[in-house]
């Protein structure tokens, strides 16, 4: 398996667990980020939402075909929905919106994602080529 597959279906296996977590179990997620969002019953309408595009993102990305045309677009916009994910998430908790351990942990998933998703871009490009 080449390194692109691998960090695809990496990224793919992550996007499918957290949106199933968003989605069926929002919240136990909130727990999971902290007391405060926990409490807060605000958090699972969003949670859910973020959830069932995560998980319709990761069977995306899991049912790809390389030389899928598709292919090349479907990648891009892994790179800019995980970048813009890491950014909200370093912005929220700059501004207080989330607490300190829920933005250090999203900040930290999402630039993960982003590295897996640029990653797999490039090293499709490469295959392509």
């Amino acid at each position: 398996m080449k390194l692109g597959d691998v960090t695809r279906t990496a990224l793919a296996c992550i996007r499918i667990f957290n949106g199933a977590l968003g989605l069926f179990a929002a919240s136990r997620m909130a727990k999971s980020l902290g007391d405060e969002l926990g409490d807060d019953k605000r958090f699972v309408y969003p949670a859910r939402m973020f959830g069932i595009r995560t998980l319709v993102l990761g069977v995306d990305l899991l049912t790809l075909k390389r030389d899928d045309a598709s292919a090349q677009r479907v990648l891009r916009q892994a790179v800019l929905i995980h970048a813009t994910d890491t950014a909200a998430a370093v912005y929220a908790g700059t501004r207080g919106e989330l607490p300190p351990k829920a933005a250090k942990l999203t900040t930290i998933i999402s630039a993960v994602n982003t590295g897996l998703a640029v990653v797999s871009l490039v090293a499709s490009k490469r295959a392509s080529e």
